[in-house]
């Protein structure tokens, strides 16, 4: 389940429509009726509860146009995708972490993001949507 207030028209979200997940699109956040419309197939409107979560992947990152970068990492532990001058650091092992970089701006996330967690970051950090 995703709250409401963590969400912004154009996050990437699963949406659960007649007991099958899919990945959509929410195209508007209506916090006085607590529902999303989202956009799969066809547009709907959605409930919190049935709302989750897309976990960070590096197929996700590739689908939002980063690419990886060609900097050595250290044992595999860590593994860095840039889009122009935004950077997304995962590092993994005992204590994991997602690093976001723009420009003077770094900010160190304990544990993995989802989706729609990096679409609002970089819309805070480069003031555009990612998408």
């Amino acid at each position: 389940m995703i709250h409401l207030h963590d969400l912004k028209t154009g996050d990437l979200v699963l949406a659960q429509f007649e007991e099958q997940l899919r990945e959509g699109k929410v195209l508007q956040v209506d916090r006085e009726l607590g529902q999303a419309c989202v956009l799969t197939n066809q547009e709907n409107w959605y409930e919190p509860a049935e709302l989750f979560p897309i976990p960070l992947t590096t197929e996700h990152l590739v689908k939002l146009k980063f690419k990886k970068a060609e900097e050595a990492t250290v044992n595999g532990a860590a593994e860095t995708y840039v889009r122009g001058p935004f950077s997304i650091t995962l590092q993994y092992g005992s204590d994991p972490r997602t690093i976001l970089h723009y420009r003077d701006e770094t900010r160190n996330i304990p544990g993995a993001i989802m989706v729609h967690q990096l679409q609002n970051h970089y819309a805070g950090m480069t003031l555009f949507h990612l998408e």
